[in-house]
C-alpha cells in the first residue's frame, strides 16, 4: 500500500525518521483501529491517530457530549453539546485528516455486539469509564485475537497496559475481577482534565508502536502515573496460568455483559473505607487492622500513617507472603488507584478480610 504525493507530503516528518519511514507509514495506513469510548483517552487518542494517517479509524460510544465533558473531552466544543459523541468526533477526525477513513458506531458495546465490530478492527483501544466495559473489551480482544492498549484514569492517577494474542497476559490476568462499585468514575470521583490527555497520547503512542513494530511495548507491564508527583511507575506482572479467559483451562470462552465471578476465580471481598471511616476505626481498635502503605519509597519517606507497613506496589506479588498471617490490611496510596490495585493482586493470591482506602491519603487530608 504505498503513498501518494498528498500522504507524502502530511506525513513527511514521520518518513524522516528511520524507525518508521515510508514502510512504517505504510502500515499505519493499512491499520484498522477502533477505539472503545470518545470520552477523555479517547479524544487525544483519537486525534493523534488520525493525525497520524491510521487507514481506518472507529469510534464507538453511546452517549451524547455534555457540558461538563469539556472540561477534558478535546473532541469536543460547547456547539456539541447534546449531539452523539460518536458522530460529533467522526466529524472532527475527518477534517482534521480526510485522507483517512473513520467510522461512527454511535451505540452501547456489548456482548451482542462486540463481535461484529471487533471484525473489522486489528486493534482496539479502550477508554472506557465503566470497569464492566473493560472486561468486555479484554475478553472480546482476547477470543478474537485483537491487540489491545487499555488505559484507565482516577483522580490524579492514571495506568496503562498493552495486551497482544499469545504474547503477553491480559487485563484479567492483572485484575481478576472486580465490581462494578469498586473504582468510582470522573462523575462521582472528579478527574485533573489534562490527565486523560497524556493518558490518551500515552495509549496513541503504543497503538503506532505496535502497528509498526517499533520500539518496547506495555506488554506484561502495568505504567502508573501520577500527576500530583509528575512520576511514572511500573509494575511487572505474568500471564496466569488460572485466568479465565486465556489461562490453560479458561473457564470464559464466551462473551457476557457483566464481569461477575467465573467458576474457579478466587473471591474479592474487598472494603472500601471513607477516610472519615478509617480514622474512626484507628481511634476505636487500631490493633484490628494492618496499614499497607503502597506508594514508591520517595512518597512514603515525605510521610506516611503512623504504624504503616511500607510495600510499594511493584514490590507486592513477591512480598505478599508477609501478609498471610495479617487481619484487617487495609491499602493505602496516594489517591486510591493503586491502593486498589494492591487489594485485587491480594485477593487473587487467596487473601482476605481487604479494603482500602478510598480517596487515599490526599482525601483523608481533609477528613479529620
Amino acid at each position: 500500500m504505498s503513498l501518494d504525493a498528498l500522504e507524502s507530503a502530511r506525513y513527511s516528518r514521520h518518513l524522516l525518521l528511520s524507525e518508521i519511514g515510508a514502510e512504517g507509514q505504510q502500515k499505519l495506513k493499512a491499520a484498522r483501529v477502533l477505539i472503545v469510548g470518545a470520552g477523555g483517552l479517547g479524544s487525544p487518542a483519537a486525534l493523534y491517530l488520525a493525525a497520524a494517517g491510521i487507514g481506518r479509524l472507529g469510534i464507538i460510544d453511546g452517549d451524547r457530549v455534555d457540558v461538563s465533558n469539556l472540561q477534558r473531552q478535546v473532541l469536543f466544543d460547547t456547539t456539541d453539546v447534546g449531539a452523539s459523541k460518536a458522530e460529533r468526533a467522526a466529524v472532527r477526525l475527518r477534517a482534521l485528516n480526510p485522507l483517512i477513513e473513520v467510522r461512527a458506531h454511535a451505540l452501547e458495546l456489548t456482548a451482542g455486539n462486540a463481535a461484529q465490530i471487533f471484525a473489522d478492527y486489528d486493534l482496539v483501544l479502550d477508554g472506557s469509564d465503566r470497569l464492566t466495559t473493560r472486561y468486555l473489551v479484554n475478553d472480546a480482544c482476547v477470543l478474537l485475537g485483537k491487540a489491545l492498549v487499555s488505559a484507565a484514569i482516577h483522580r490524579f492517577e492514571g495506568q496503562a497496559m498493552s495486551y497482544v494474542p499469545s504474547q503477553s497476559p491480559c487485563y484479567r490476568c492483572l485484575f481478576s475481577d472486580a465490581s462494578e462499585g469498586v473504582v468510582p468514575n470522573c462523575a462521582t470521583a472528579g478527574v485533573l482534565g489534562v490527565l486523560p490527555g497524556l493518558m490518551g497520547t500515552l495509549q496513541a503512542t503504543e497503538a503506532i508502536k505496535l502497528i509498526t513494530g517499533i520500539g518496547t511495548p506495555l506488554l506484561g507491564r502495568l505504567m502508573t502515573y501520577d500527576a500530583l508527583s509528575m512520576r511514572f511507575s511500573e509494575f511487572r506482572f505474568r500471564r496466569r496460568e488460572d485466568c479465565a479467559v486465556c489461562g490453560a483451562q479458561p473457564t470464559i470462552t464466551a462473551l457476557h455483559d457483566k464481569a461477575a465471578p467465573e467458576p474457579g476465580d478466587p473471591p474479592l471481598a474487598l472494603r472500601r473505607y471513607s477516610g472519615a471511616e478509617l480514622l474512626e476505626l484507628l481511634r476505636r481498635s487500631p490493633w484490628s487492622l494492618t496499614l499497607v502503605d503502597v506508594r514508591e519509597p520517595y512518597e512514603f519517606a515525605a510521610g506516611h500513617m503512623p504504624g504503616s507497613l511500607h510495600i510499594p506496589l511493584g514490590d507486592l506479588p513477591r512480598r505478599m507472603g508477609e501478609l498471610r498471617e495479617r487481619s484487617g490490611i487495609v491499602f493505602i496510596c496516594a489517591a486510591g488507584v493503586r491502593s486498589e490495585h494492591a487489594a485485587t493482586l491480594a485477593a487473587a493470591a487467596g487473601l482476605t478480610e481487604l479494603a482500602h482506602l478510598e480517596g487515599g491519603l490526599l482525601g483523608l487530608a481533609g477528613a479529620d
